[in-house]
C-alpha cells in the first residue's frame, strides 16, 4: 500500500504543487486548508507523514505539529514545516514543537520528493 502524506497549506496554488508533486512520486495525498482543518484531518485518518505550512489562519503550522506530537499516534511520524522563515530563533521553536525538519520556500519539487522519500523509507 501507498504512504499517505497529508498536506497543510492556506494557499491554493501551494496546495495543488504539494498534491501533484508527491502524488506524481506515488504517494496518496491529502490536503487541508488552513490549520484547524489539517489537525482535524490527522486526528481522523492517522497519516505517514504531515507537510504544514507555518503561517496559516486559526492555527499556526507549530501550532498543528505540537498538538500532533501529543497523540500516541503521531509520536514518530516525519513532520515537516513549510515556511519562508530560515533564522535560528524559528529552527529551534520548530524543534521544540517536535518538528522533524523544515522545508524552505520557494520549495524545490526535487528536494522535497527527495527529503519525503528519505523520511518514508527510514
Amino acid at each position: 500500500m501507498s504512504k499517505t502524506i497529508l498536506a497543510i497549506d492556506d494557499s491554493a496554488s501551494m496546495r495543488e504543487i504539494l498534491h501533484a508533486t508527491l502524488t506524481a512520486a506515488g504517494w496518496q495525498v491529502s490536503v487541508a486548508t488552513d490549520g484547524e482543518d489539517g489537525l482535524e484531518r490527522a486526528l481522523r485518518q492517522t497519516f505517514d507523514l504531515v507537510l504544514t505550512d507555518q503561517y496559516m489562519p486559526k492555527r499556526s503550522g507549530l501550532d498543528v505539529i505540537a498538538a500532533l506530537r501529543r497523540e500516541a499516534a503521531y509520536a514518530y511520524t516525519p513532520i515537516l514545516v513549510l515556511t519562508t522563515e530560515d533564522g535560528d530563533a524559528f529552527k529551534a521553536a520548530a524543534r521544540a514543537a517536535g518538528a522533524t525538519g523544515w522545508v524552505e520556500k520557494p520549495l524545490d519539487p526535487q528536494t522535497l520528493t527527495d527529503l519525503v522519500a528519505t523520511l518514508l523509507s527510514a
